[in-house]
């Protein structure tokens, strides 16, 4: 079978049983505490705890999906047989409708009866810190015939957390034989039981210390690796042999005359990788998300260069992964992933190519050397240690860290003697004062940035979001996502609404509730930012329902529009792909 068909199976398999198929959700997640969308589960959370309704939602207290997902560990193992960045989890999920009897029964059902696969082994939870011995689910693996069920830590199959707390519980896993001999895991199914407020790390280091609060409903979600799934079917002995990457591997190959395997397989695994990183909205940036697509063009392009490869390669790869992923993806057929790469091309080709011609200098760089290098190229440390092997050779992470971490002290010097040398009575990273007199100006600008975000959203449509803010008593900047020049009649536009929310001197308030709440009311929040459970949201206006504007914050504001003064944006530029700056100030 093809890939496709496997898919399609998964899903068919479970609507017939009663399951809502969803689409996938975002690779950027809703939930401010996960960079990238790493589990099908994770769009599930809420209905896990009972905050929100299956039923009501998707017709169903059962669903299955195909979800997108990408998780950042693997991104420099990536060239080997086994790993890569982007990947696809299929899984059911049941919030009331069943639990392990049913779950393990279906899964036994599709591996077996469905994908004609042999079950090597399953483990179950051997039981502890309070939890009982999984003796259920060893009973019923045992009555469908699976003599090998093997008992297993806590460390290895109790599903913690996603993000910083949500639904926990002991897991049953099950292995399949590839062709090659080996005994791979597929399917992981999660007995939702428990909810714990805390990361899968903080349980695993201190459960005993900690209560593990008993779900209402127990619920059921599982994870089954598609590319696994497909290595199995198809007999092979990595994802890069499957027909997922096949096709692309083969264009890489066609394009560039023939370049080393583990070359090839970077290729393509991140500009698939991309391709729906930027189809979801990441731009590349120096931070968080837009930093994680940012390595991988930049490592891309670094081979374009240490290769000699002439031409479009991302033109030429774009339209087979668009081939062979739109028909279950639909939003990568975008005219802004080719338009994104090259620009970021376009900027980084001139200063990678000066960055290796500096790099050839040297035969023994120092960690002094390499920071400099990079800060002044736009060479991250590992494209670096990859693009010169023999010039860092004797450079580890740590120590070009430190030289980062000392550049960092000397800005942050820099910035206290802007603000008179006497320190700053407030720096939240976003907004800096040094007296009194500086922070009434700082506030006033802070409140304005609120405004500014409404009014460009109501401008420019509400795709706009902020993605970077810095306050000083003299003016703001704002970083937020498009992809083009704004016109004097939006900037214009922009002006006249923020100054009549001043003129008409709205209140502006705020409440404080669980993070959860906060996101039903609309608030906007940067999706960048970890917040904790219980937030502040900010509005302008009499109420939190009929606001002009209200955001997640901390704070301080105005208490009144009318204090801020008259808004004009001084300036707006380019700031990287689909990212824009305004710089503005109130008078």
């Amino acid at each position: 079978m093809k890939s496709e068909e496997i898919r399609d199976k998964f899903l068919k398999f479970f609507e017939k049983r009663g399951h809502a198929v969803v689409p996938s959700s975002s690779l950027v997640p809703t939930d401010p505490s996960v960079l990238l969308t790493s589990a099908g589960m994770q769009q599930f959370k809420p209905y896990f705890t009972g905050e929100m309704d299956s039923q009501k939602d998707f017709g169903s207290m059962n669903t299955a999906s195909s979800q997108k997902c990408f998780r950042t560990v693997d991104i420099d193992e990536v060239g080997d047989n086994t790993h890569q960045t982007f990947f696809e989890m299929l899984g059911n999920f049941s919030f009331g409708g069943y639990f392990k009897r049913e779950a393990i029964q279906y899964a036994y059902d599709f591996i077996v009866n469905e994908m004609g696969l042999k079950i090597s082994y399953v483990t179950v939870f051997e039981g502890s810190h309070g939890v009982s011995k999984d003796e259920e689910s060893k009973a019923i693996w045992k009555s469908l015939g699976i003599e090998d069920v093997r008992e297993e830590s806590i460390n290895d199959v109790f599903w913690g957390p996603t993000g910083t707390s949500g639904p926990c519980g002991p897991t049953t896993e099950i292995y399949v034989r590839t062709s090659a001999g080996e005994d791979v895991e597929v399917w992981n199914i999660v007995f939702n039981q428990f909810f714990y407020n805390g990361s899968r790390e903080d349980l695993l280091a201190n459960a005993s210390d900690k209560q593990l609060t008993p779900l209402k409903t127990p619920g059921i979600d599982t994870g089954m690796g598609f590319e696994r799934l497909v290595i199995a079917s198809q007999g092979v002995a990595s994802s890069y042999d499957t027909d997922i990457f096949q096709g692309i591997l083969a264009k890489v190959q066609e394009f560039t005359g023939g370049v080393p395997v583990n070359v090839a397989r970077v290729f393509a695994d991140h500009m698939r990788a991309s391709v729906f990183l930027i189809s979801d909205g990441v731009r590349p940036s120096n931070k968080e998300a837009g930093y994680v697509l940012r390595r991988l063009l930049r490592r891309m392009m670094g081979y374009k260069v240490a290769y000699d490869i002439h031409g479009d390669i991302f033109g030429a790869l774009y339209p087979v992964i668009k081939e062979k992923f739109s028909r279950v993806y639909p939003e990568i057929d975008n005219k802004d992933v080719l338009a994104v790469i090259s620009e970021e091309e376009e900027r980084f080709i001139k200063a990678l190519t000066l960055g290796l011609g500096e790099l050839k200098k040297h035969k023994d760089l120092t960690a002094k050397e390499a920071f400099m290098i990079s800060s002044t190229f736009g060479i991250n440390f590992e494209l670096m240690v990859e693009l010169a092997p023999e010039a860092t050779e004797h450079i580890n992470r740590e120590d070009f860290d430190k030289e980062f971490e000392g550049h960092q002290e000397i800005s942050r010097a820099g910035l206290e003697k802007k603000f008179g040398g006497h320190g700053l009575i407030l720096d939240t990273g976003e907004l800096k004062a040094s007296n009194e007199e500086e922070l009434k100006s700082a506030t006033r600008l802070h409140t304005a940035t609120h405004l500014t975000q409404e009014a460009l959203r109501r401008v420019l449509g509400k795709s706009v979001a902020q993605a970077g803010s810095d306050i000083t008593p003299e003016r703001f900047r704002f970083d937020f996502t498009f992809d083009r020049k704004l016109t004097d009649e939006e900037i214009g536009k922009v002006e006249e609404i923020v100054n009549d929310v001043v003129a008409k001197d709205l209140p502006v308030g705020f409440k404080e509730m669980g993070k959860e709440e906060a996101e039903k009311t609309g608030a906007l929040y940067f999706f960048k930012e970890k917040y904790p459970e219980r937030v502040k949201v900010y509005y302008v206006g009499h109420d939190l329902d009929s606001a002009f504007s209200k955001e997640f914050c901390g704070g301080p504001h105005v208490s009144h529009t009318g204090e801020i003064g008259k808004f004009k944006i001084q300036k707006e530029k380019s700031v990287g792909s689909g990212i824009r700056r305004i710089k503005a100030i109130v008078e």
